[in-house]
């Protein structure tokens, strides 16, 4: 209790606050409102803000009275909504066309201060909270606890130069409603459910048969916008013969009818401005430059205005490794897909970027440094690092579990790892573990059942290793903190940003 009052006493004669064995204060998040003043503190049981004052903020903050120094305000989701009233930095925002963003996502409410201090240097801003609903129902988390966890981690950091959140990848007309209710400034949409992925197996006269059953007004429209006609994209031509008109009506038109409705639905009538991508990555069928030019003509005919745009690139971007493909045909494509942006408007974005760093000196050469890019289970893999580092005995137990249930995970993602390659764990010294992060099918192993060993329990209902994991992380958030700082600044460093 005396480092405490030591702690309020400090901030009662306005200065900041020092560290000391019972409790760490984060000097960074320091701030005033009037007559009270606000800091973060953590001591061995959690992290909480002490207020000091007698003002309209320390009143509008739950929390219990400390003897009369001040009061231990829980990092509540109440209590962030009052962060956001009188803070406007602790809000989401928007950031449009003309600055590069990072979606990186925190599986874990644990990763976003690092995060924060690796762009700094950067001409990036951080779209801090970005999960999808498939990531928050596997690790049963909430778009709350993600949009508290990133709002607490601004203020932590004192980092008032602007962050965003993503609802990402999100398909249902309800959860765009819930998702821009909480305050969201970034929305994915992602149009899977409506594009096809059966007109690449099945013959040309039965792709005709599907076309003619389209309203006479829709196909004669294709035909005289697009059939035999070509288009300078900056550069870039782009001509369509008839099977590429009769493809992209169909592989996009359902998609396209329903971009314009959430649009016009949603994002035209939002009460703040919303950064809106359009994600067309998650199926099986590549976006050709024509494709795309195809859709994004399409958008700006229907009076969409996207921020950013998501193709399937050719070749593969597995989560949690290098890009798989001819990195020169990559390239190739990547550079008209860059063009097709750059004419309409809008950022190229980057899915299951993480790891890419192959291809990311393309990527950033040809978007000239103005993407969107979006991360989320690499942060979780350095998570798994410092882990194996500091807590052998968990990351033992971890491996084991991880590989017994691997096939139940292919039902979420894509993935193509040789688990073979994993080198036997028994034969790995403790010193050995952390390298398991550096081997291809180790990586992506952990990157796919993070849902699995964060919610696994024993017959009598107790974590099996989340409770451990968190525990060795926050005694060493200095540690995950740095590996965020050294892999995700790699990344940023690789597109030139």
């Amino acid at each position: 209790m005396d480092s405490l009052v030591t702690v309020l006493q400090t901030l009662a004669e306005g200065k900041v606050a020092i560290s000391n064995e019972q409790v760490k204060v984060y000097r960074d998040s320091f701030t005033e409102y009037k007559k009270d003043k606000l800091i973060m503190v953590k001591d061995l049981e959690a992290k909480w803000i002490l207020a000091v004052g007698d003002g309209v903020l320390y009143e509008s903050l739950t929390g219990e009275t400390l003897k009369g120094y001040g009061k231990r305000c829980a990092l509540s989701h109440e209590n962030r909504l009052v962060l956001n009233q009188y803070f406007p930095y602790t809000v989401p925002q928007a950031f449009g066309t003309e600055i590069a963003t990072m979606g990186l996502g925190d599986r874990l409410g644990l990763a976003s201060p690092g995060h924060i201090e690796t762009i700094k240097p950067y001409r990036v801003k951080p779209i801090l909270a970005q999960q999808s609903i498939r990531e928050l129902t596997l690790t049963n988390r909430s778009m709350i606890d993600i949009l508290d966890a990133a709002a607490f981690a601004v203020f932590q950091e004192g980092y008032k130069d602007g962050y965003g959140a993503d609802g990402d990848h999100i398909k249902l007309e309800k959860d765009i409603e819930y998702a821009l209710s909480l305050g969201i400034s970034f929305l994915t949409l992602d149009c899977s459910d409506q594009i096809r992925n059966d007109l690449e197996t099945i013959s040309v006269s039965d792709i005709e048969g599907e076309y003619e059953k389209l309203p006479a007004a829709t196909r004669d429209y294709y035909y005289e916008t697009y059939f035999n006609k070509q288009f300078d994209v900056n550069g870039l031509e782009i001509d369509y013969d008839k099977v590429d008109v009769i493809k992209n009506a169909l592989l996009y038109g359902e998609a396209l009818d329903y971009t314009e409705h959430v649009y016009k639905t949603y994002i035209q009538n939002a009460e703040k401005q919303i950064d809106f991508e359009i994600s067309i990555d998650e199926t099986e069928t590549i976006t050709s430059p024509a494709a795309h030019f195809f859709v994004a003509n399409e958008l700006i005919r229907r009076g969409v205005n996207v921020t950013s745009l998501a193709p399937r690139f050719c070749g593969e971007f597995q989560k949690g490794i290098d890009y798989i493909g001819d990195i020169t045909q990559f390239e190739k494509e990547l550079k008209a897909h860059a063009i097709i942006s750059q004419y309409f408007g809008y950022k190229l974005s980057i899915h299951s970027g993480s790891d890419k760093f192959s291809v990311f000196p393309s990527i950033g050469e040809h978007t000239n440094g103005l993407l969107h890019i979006k991360t989320a289970g690499t942060n979780w893999l350095e998570a798994v690092r410092v882990i194996a580092a500091i807590n052998p005995e968990l990351y033992r137990r971890m491996h084991v579990h991880a590989l017994e249930h691997f096939e139940e995970t292919l039902q979420y993602y894509h993935i193509t790892p040789n688990l073979d390659t994993i080198a036997p764990l028994e034969e790995q010294t403790d010193e050995l573990l952390p390298a398991y992060m550096n081997h291809d099918a180790a990586r992506q192993l952990f990157h796919v059942t993070y849902g699995i060993l964060l919610t696994a329990k024993n017959d009598q209902g107790k974590f099996l290793f989340k409770d451990a994991f968190f525990q060795t992380l926050n005694e060493n958030e200095d540690a995950y903190r740095q590996a965020l700082v050294k892999h995700i600044g790699k990344h940023l460093e690789l597109l030139g940003l």
